[in-house]
């Protein structure tokens, strides 16, 4: 039985989609004005962990991230590098893209921008207006989050208790009170040539307003599933809520699942601290994308996770232990009882991913499979099983090279040098393997060819 823990409830429940076999999911995406940091790709690793989780249980996923183009962020960053906001934000939008290919998410099914969706935004202020949900001061629109009877459901506070801890005065902006928020942002010069004529006024979106509007559109007023992290739980997705249920009368999200922070070497990752590492930063390192994904998916969604360079030096060596079984088992005879092995594998795997995505279970579990599978014999079926549970991982797709059967002829020679004792030989042999641009890599179980 697949089991998540629910935000809104606070409780680990039975997940049970609108459509049998599909599952909509909207995941909270980048604000494109500068690199994204470890912090933010553990989120998207989250999002891709439970998407090809769900796959791998038969559901077909239809999974929507946005692309946040327009926010007081873009706006200042364009500003201050000259560019217009459409080449700003393409620059940064770009890299992010490239990191999540290196990172081997898989593609998700739509990538909205908030600048292309403007109508759809338009159009949830003028319902709310109507409504009397929104109402409009000198400085934009915002949402009168007193007539929102449900406002804290997804922080399981009252309205009184999160005016308490809101730190913004209420004369800073023109609204009627502190905790209401803009839904659509009137024109002025800081803004520039950034904004939009519209049926509601000349100016531009609110944050939270742009997630609401793209979320509906391509997965409709209620979602299976809606992803982020923990610090867009208040006010972010508590505005969502509140914003969209407002305009459509129905339960907007039934499942919100969010990951938590990322720790560095046990401290918070700052930009005074030095820690605030890209991905661009670590490979500059020698870290391979690949070990970065296993080390920032290898902890559970829900804990506050520890990134250190010691793991990922033990991420490493965990990918090198998956890739070598597969290398050496493939093409081989499996012992007689690999069937009941995997079988057992396969059950307990599911049993730990069922229950909130539980990764550190399933990875003991794979890891005992490849230990026990060795002991009697590892073959083709072995290896399936392993590349079955990649799919969920997705560390083991290194591009594959091809060796040149001359050097394969010339790595057999030297095994049969080191079988005989021959070590003279046996190094001679390896020299030349390295003359012609390869390293063999000697193992328990065989050895491994790599281009140098």
């Amino acid at each position: 039985m697949l089991k998540f823990y629910n935000t809104l409830t606070r409780k680990i429940e039975e997940f049970k989609p609108l459509n049998k076999s599909k599952v909509n999911i909207y995941s909270c995406g980048p604000t494109i004005y500068s690199y994204v940091h470890l912090g933010n790709l553990r989120a998207f690793l989250f999002y891709d962990l439970l998407r090809r989780y769900l796959k791998y249980k038969g559901f077909k996923v239809k999974q929507v991230m946005n692309i946040t183009d327009v926010d007081d962020k873009t706006i200042k960053g364009a500003n201050d590098e000259k560019m217009s906001l459409k080449e700003f934000t393409e620059k940064y939008e770009k890299l992010f893209f490239e990191d999540l290919k290196k990172l081997n998410v898989e593609t998700f099914e739509y990538y909205p921008r908030a600048t292309e969706h403007i109508k759809e935004m338009v159009k949830i202020v003028q319902i709310l207006l109507k409504n009397g949900y929104a109402y409009k001061t000198d400085d934009g629109i915002y949402f009168s989050v007193a007539k929102f009877d449900s406002y804290g459901n997804l922080t399981g506070q009252k309205l009184k208790q999160i005016e308490a801890g809101i730190r913004i005065k209420k004369d800073e902006y023109d609204k009627e009170e502190a905790h209401d928020f803009a839904l659509w942002k009137f024109w002025d010069e800081t803004d520039g040539d950034v904004f939009w004529e519209t049926e509601v006024g000349k100016g531009r979106p609110g944050w939270h307003l742009e997630c609401s509007a793209m979320s509906m559109k391509y997965l409709g007023k209620t979602l299976d599933i809606h992803t982020g992290g923990i610090d867009l739980i208040f006010p972010h997705h508590q505005n969502e809520i509140a914003q969209s249920e407002a305009s459509t009368g129905k339960p907007f999200v039934n499942y919100w699942m969010h990951n938590e922070h990322l720790m560095v070497e046990g401290k918070k990752m700052s930009k005074s601290l030095g820690n605030l590492y890209t991905l661009k930063d670590l490979e500059k390192k020698g870290y391979n994308p690949k070990v970065i994904r296993y080390e920032l998916i290898s902890s559970h969604y829900r804990q506050r996770s520890n990134f250190t360079f010691k793991g990922l030096d033990a991420s490493k060596n965990a990918i090198d232990k998956l890739t070598n079984f597969v290398e050496l088992s493939k093409g081989k005879k499996d012992g007689e009882i690999i069937g009941e092995l995997i079988k057992k594998a396969k059950t307990k795997f599911e049993e730990a991913m069922d229950e909130d995505l539980n990764i550190s279970e399933g990875l003991a579990v794979i890891f005992e499979f490849v230990k026990e599978a060795n002991k009697i014999g590892a073959g083709k079926k072995a290896c399936k099983a392993i590349m079955e549970f990649d799919e969920v991982l997705g560390i083991l797709s290194y591009e594959k090279e091809d060796v040149p059967e001359e050097i394969k002829e010339i790595a057999k020679e030297r095994e049969e040098a080191r079988t005989k004792k021959d070590w003279k030989t046996s190094d001679k042999l390896r020299d030349e393997i390295k003359n012609k641009g390869y390293s063999i890599e000697d193992l328990d179980t065989g050895y491994r060819l790599k281009k140098i």
